[in-house]
């Protein structure tokens, strides 16, 4: 196990805020020489602390405007069946997270779409298709109050 210490933690928050970064820019940020701070990051990606890099697009820019999280409810837990639904889960382009759950439902998926229609045909084609779904219960977003955010770690 990799143990953070607080150069480590100084270059995850850099890197959380801004994954752009030249390696020289974020060892100026950190206070380290260019060598041992990419020395630094390899070892966090490679530890698995750093799991990728990607862009944040925005949503509306590419048309996708509609926003909803979906509970879903399962009527059996047998192995092949949670198998079955999460390989559907991760196989629907439009869920782009899906979160096994504690409590009364068994998964949070957030999806998007250009339109109502488009998760109407969703839902029919897709969401009542997974096996062994009990219930279906979804809420539309209006806006973003906080974007994702920065992990508090520190």
């Amino acid at each position: 196990m990799h143990v953070l210490d607080e150069i480590d933690r100084r270059i995850l928050g850099e890197l959380q805020r801004d994954g752009r970064l030249s390696n020289q820019d974020l060892a100026d940020r950190v206070g380290l020489s260019p060598s041992p701070c990419l020395r630094r990051v390899r070892q966090l990606e490679q530890a698995g602390i750093i799991e990728g890099y990607r862009a944040v697009v925005s949503p509306k820019a590419v048309d996708l405007t509609i926003t909803a999280f979906v509970r879903l409810r399962l009527a059996s837990h047998e192995g092949a069946t949670v198998d079955a639904v999460e390989e559907r889960l991760r196989a629907l382009p439009n869920i782009v997270e899906a979160h096994l759950l504690a409590g009364d439902w068994d998964y949070l998926v957030r999806i998007v779409t250009p339109s109502f229609e488009e998760y109407e045909r969703l839902l029919r084609e897709h969401l009542r298709a997974i096996p062994s779904l009990a219930s279906i219960d979804t809420t539309f977003a209006f806006g973003v109050t906080k974007p994702l955010s920065p992990l508090p770690f520190g």
